[in-house]
């Protein structure tokens, strides 16, 4: 079970940090990835990072976050999160964490097996 939150309603240039607790998972043993899905929109790839601790974990990240979003496990925590900084309005939507048990860490929802409930993030002044 994945359980999402930290989202609220944030003004432009603000920043948020989402966290994804696994409980019947061990999040290093997984990849982990982070989805969004805006109103009215198909749910898309916002950032994922494969299995693996350290040097041994790599990330990935949708061109319209590259440098604005950062992906991040804490293993003891078992507990993902995505810190989000410099955010436009464009970045309101749902945000869902999900698990692959394949641990690659790709960009496609149906790769993953196992998804949160979502949290609302939204960015309006």
């Amino acid at each position: 079970q994945l359980q999402a939150s930290g989202g609220g309603l944030v003004q432009p240039g603000g920043s948020v940090r989402l966290s994804c607790v696994a409980s019947g998972l061990t999040v290093s043993k997984h990849a982990m990835g982070w989805f969004r899905q805006a109103p009215g929109k198909e749910r898309e790839f916002v950032a994922a990072m494969s299995w693996g601790d350290g040097r041994t974990a790599y990330a990935n990240y949708a061109n319209s976050v590259k440098g604005r979003f950062t992906i991040s496990r804490d293993s003891a925590k078992n507990t993902v999160y995505l810190q989000m900084l410099s955010l436009k309005p464009e970045d309101t939507a749902v945000y869902y964490c999900a698990s692959d048990y394949r641990g690659l860490g790709t960009t496609v929802p149906g790769d993953y097996d196992y998804w949160g409930q979502g949290t609302l993030v939204t960015v309006s002044s």
